[in-house]
C-alpha cells in the first residue's frame, strides 16, 4: 500500500489534530483583520464545538494506530 496500511487511521489523526489545534487557537489568538487592524473574533460556541470533535477524531485515530 502507497503509505502503510494505517493510512486512514494516520489522517484521522492529522486532520482530527488540525481541527482541534486550528479552532483553540481562533479562540485563543484570533486572526487581526487587516482593514482596522482589530482582531477578528471567532464564534466561541461554534469553535469549541468543531474543536471537541477534532480532538475526539484525532483521539479515534491515535487509538486505531496504537490497537494496530
Amino acid at each position: 500500500m502507497f503509505l502503510g496500511e494505517n493510512l486512514l487511521a494516520w489522517l484521522l489523526l492529522a486532520i482530527g489534530g488540525a481541527l482541534g489545534v486550528g479552532n483553540v487557537l481562533a479562540i485563543v489568538r484570533p486572526p487581526i483583520d487587516p482593514d482596522t487592524g482589530e482582531p477578528r473574533i471567532a464564534p466561541r460556541g461554534r469553535s469549541a464545538g468543531m474543536a471537541a470533535v477534532g480532538f475526539v477524531v484525532a483521539i479515534w485515530g491515535l487509538a486505531s494506530l496504537i490497537k494496530g
